[in-house]
């Protein structure tokens, strides 16, 4: 991230729209159906090392730390890192500015890194999967979670853009194979890839929806405007074995174990890494 990409709306995109957002009917909707589906994905987190990659305020970080995990939460905001350590239970987590593209940590720190909706506003997510994959220790899992491209929601916010919304004009918004493509170009093998949040930005709606949700995650990602994938980092002798070696020659298996809150935020300008929830 440049200086100018950091710079620019960085006052108005504060910790204050996250508790704007999950405080709003929708918000609570689609959070706690984003969330249930990143930790089941996770899974059982209990001491392991866990590289929260956009923390944003610390909601998730917090989360998973409050699930026995040895968190780290990282986010290019300042403002939002220090939401974050202001929080309750802060001390259980090591809250860092730090941006996507360049983790400031040894290869083979983490267990697992979780990453929802940073990928918003980068052109080029392949260096952000490349140091993601670098941090993880072998068998390391990967969970991230990304705006969907083929959802009433995107479709809503592709009207914005053309209307002049500086902050749509600029979203990028991922496929269930683009996600692929980047995981597995990174070296990672892809477990999981699930949807979720399939009903519009109608709260009536939404209520009404919600409980088919998790059975359409598992079916189909067309629609969702949410996707989550889990991928793992093969172990060194699979490593050795080449990008695609066969089931048989495989010596780990990986068990499979938030819409964004993206809405909240859509007046501010767009900063590389951060997190777009909310």
């Amino acid at each position: 991230m440049t200086d100018a990409e950091r710079g620019r709306g960085a006052s108005r995109l504060g910790p204050e729209l996250y508790v704007g957002w999950r405080a709003a009917d929708i918000g609570v909707l689609t959070e706690r159906l984003e969330r249930a589906l990143i930790v089941e994905l996770a899974g059982a987190v209990a001491g392991k090392r866990v590289l929260d990659i956009g923390c944003g305020d610390g909601e998730l970080a917090l989360d998973l730390a409050a699930r026995g995990a040895q968190v780290t939460g990282i986010d290019a905001s300042e403002r939002m890192i220090a939401a974050a350590r202001a929080r309750p239970g802060a001390a259980r987590v090591a809250f860092e500015v730090a941006v996507a593209e360049a983790l400031p940590f040894p290869a083979a720190s983490f267990d697992l890194a979780v990453a929802v909706t940073i990928l918003c506003f980068v052109e080029d997510a392949a260096p952000v999967f490349a140091e993601i994959a670098r941090v993880l220790r072998p068998g390391g899992r990967l969970v991230i979670g990304e705006l969907g491209k083929w959802s009433s929601w995107a479709a809503a916010r592709r009207i914005r853009a053309w209307a002049g919304s500086r902050l749509w004009a600029r979203a990028r918004f991922r496929t269930r194979r683009e996600l692929v493509g980047l995981a597995e170009a990174a070296g990672l093998s892809v477990e999981t890839v699930r949807g979720a949040v399939f009903f519009p930005r109608l709260a009536p709606l939404a209520r009404l929806l919600a409980p088919l949700d998790p059975r359409l995650g598992r079916a189909t990602t067309f629609g969702a405007a949410f996707i989550a994938l889990a991928a793992g980092k093969r172990a060194r002798r699979d490593q050795r074995l080449g990008p695609n070696p066969s089931p048989s020659s495989r010596s780990t298996t990986y068990s499979a174990g938030i819409t964004s809150t993206v809405s909240a935020v859509e007046e501010a300008s767009p900063k590389t890494s951060d997190s777009a929830r909310p």
